[in-house]
């Protein structure tokens, strides 16, 4: 239902003076709270230890296979209802946990072989462009 005009100028004029006055509070950080933070934030790195090819898999959350490819992006080997899934996916830090973000994709097996096969010409568009 639409609004008057009468009300939205006074919503409006009202949301304003709340907007200026409102000053940003800091976040107070305890002790244990920043020893948490710090052990969180170096587990990504460990995980991610390099983006080379000859990197080791590592177990997720879940028990997938995690190979890193570069900060907090993993390239997983799943199952998903019986079927296995090749997922390169972008990840999220959440209460020192990593969980997928929603920047990815999952192939099937026989997308993936179709992308194995095409890998030759992929890489040589790449040097060449």
């Amino acid at each position: 239902m639409p609004k008057s005009k009468e009300y939205l100028s006074t919503s409006e004029e009202s949301d304003s003076d709340n907007d200026a006055p409102k000053p940003k509070k800091k976040k107070v950080e305890s002790g244990s709270d920043k020893a948490e933070k710090q052990k969180s934030s170096k587990e990504p790195k460990a995980k991610g230890g390099g983006s080379s090819s000859n990197s080791k898999a590592e177990k997720g959350p879940n028990g997938e296979l995690m190979f890193p490819l570069a900060r907090m992006r993993y390239a997983t080997v799943s199952e998903f209802r019986g079927k296995k899934l090749v997922s390169i996916r972008e990840y999220y830090e959440k209460d020192g946990q990593l969980l997928p973000g929603r920047k990815g994709i999952s192939l099937t097996i026989d997308q993936w072989n179709a992308l194995q096969d095409q890998m030759d010409d992929i890489n040589h568009a790449v040097k060449t462009s």
